[in-house]
């Protein structure tokens, strides 16, 4: 598929922006740096300023916090078991994205409002104690030549499911999953049934609107002066919050109750 947003590697970053990947892997607790931020990177002065706005709400344990309270009422379509013996990294690559790109939603959530100019008036929102990031490391990030077109094709349909009819990114999740196709056939299987009577769609939708005014109530301990490249940096981070990191919300986290290891 098409890639709509450019992003920059990690292996190719220098300079600022590589110290700025390493300051995100080391804030947020993870060992990649998610693909919105390595997009931002791509636009001129829009990754420095961007993360300026949102790394005071990681320190200050916003995001968790409003995961917390997300996953007590969270929808999770019901998927058939998936319980099973599967190489340690695959609940390594699922521990971490469930942990990231719920802590992510509400992050970049909020910095999606603040640029919307939707922040709700009132007291700034309170902070906490920080979820323990998954201390694994992940499996490489294979890309089309580094795998079967059979299961290269199996990645594609999984991207399809919750984001029809055409998916504007394709998930990294899948990406590092793609070293177990078995577990993936297993996981299309659950998926299936969940999206075709619309348990999965109705799923997300409801996530992410709770998401969405969750944010907006976060947004409103962004400090900051707008930006020129607003408008670029609104589309781009939006595009990631409402499609990628919006639907592998809820599915990764009912993939992991189907497994059973959803904490």
């Amino acid at each position: 598929m098409s890639e709509p947003f450019p992003a920059i590697a990690e292996a190719s970053a220098t300079g600022e922006t590589a110290d700025l990947f390493a300051d995100i892997r080391a804030t947020v607790g993870v060992r990649v740096v998610n693909l919105v931020w390595r997009h931002l990177a791509t636009l001129d002065g829009a990754l420095p300023w961007a993360w300026a706005a949102v790394k005071p709400l990681y320190l200050d344990g916003l995001p968790d916090q409003a995961a917390r309270h997300f996953r007590e009422t969270m929808a999770i379509p019901r998927l058939a078991s998936l319980a099973g013996d599967e190489p340690a990294s695959v609940e390594a690559v699922l521990a971490s994205y469930d942990h990231s790109n719920t802590i992510n939603l509400f992050a970049l959530g909020s910095l999606v409002a603040w640029l919307r100019g939707e922040a709700v008036a009132g007291p700034a929102p309170l902070g906490g104690a920080r979820l323990p990031a998954p201390d694994v490391t992940l499996p490489p990030l294979a890309s089309e030549a580094d795998l079967s077109p059979e299961t290269w094709s199996l990645v594609l349909r999984l991207n399809l499911f919750g984001d029809r009819p055409q998916p504007l990114i394709l998930a990294s999740m899948y990406r590092h999953l793609a070293h177990a196709p078995a577990f993936l056939q297993r996981v299309e299987g659950a998926l299936a049934p969940a999206q075709a009577d619309g348990a999965l769609e109705r799923a997300i939708i409801a996530n992410r609107a709770v998401a969405h005014e969750t944010a907006k109530h976060l947004a409103k301990a962004i400090s900051t002066q707008t930006p020129a490249l607003a408008g670029k940096i609104e589309s781009g981070v939006s595009g990631f919050v409402d499609h990628a990191i919006g639907k592998m919300v809820t599915i990764c986290r009912a993939i992991r109750v189907a497994r059973g290891s959803a904490l």
